[in-house]
């Protein structure tokens, strides 16, 4: 009974991806499905932060602000956190969707979200516990990495198309 449950192989590298054998489309549409899922929990977990709101106004808080944000060190690491996984997912989304039909929407929409959630984080954040520039900063870092994984691919010419036909046999008589 035992050797039939284990079989000395790790359950999840039946899972895993394998070049070749599964095909693209499939691929980018479960990228797509987890991109979306992480967009969405993100994103609700922006506008509804844990713990809730104040709902009422006291001397140490304000009505609708974050109850979390009472400790600011743990709420600073949740937002930048959060923020981040957005935006990456957002990224992912908006990269799986590129030359789809509506695509101009995909990205209005996006930025629509993006708008919504900041205005919705700065809402109930109290203005003394987060820097938002370092929130922005966090929302922009997935992007810059794009951008620079892509320059370091021009520059080094790092891409695995083959270059114009006949060079290999330029190559070869030389």
């Amino acid at each position: 009974m035992i050797g039939r449950l284990s079989t000395g192989r790790s359950w999840y590298t039946r899972f895993q991806y394998e070049e070749g054998v599964d095909k693209p489309g499939d691929v980018r549409n479960i990228m797509l499905v987890v991109a979306t899922l992480i967009a969405s929990v993100t994103f609700q977990a922006g506008v509804n932060p844990p713990g809730g709101v104040w709902q009422d106004t006291d001397k140490d808080h304000v009505a609708g602000r974050a109850i979390y944000a009472s400790q600011a060190g743990a709420y600073y690491v949740f937002l930048i956190a959060n923020t981040f996984a957005l935006s990456a997912s957002v990224l992912v989304i908006v990269s799986l969707t590129h030359r789809f039909p509506f695509h101009l929407e995909i990205i209005i929409a996006t930025i629509s979200m993006m708008v919504t959630y900041g205005s919705a984080i700065f809402a109930v954040t109290p203005n003394e516990s987060v820097r938002f520039r370092y929130v922005i900063a966090a929302a922009s870092v997935p992007f810059i990495l794009r951008c620079f994984i892509q320059i370091f691919n021009v520059v080094f010419n790092r891409d695995d198309r083959p270059g114009p036909p006949g060079l290999e046999i330029e190559i070869m008589r030389n």
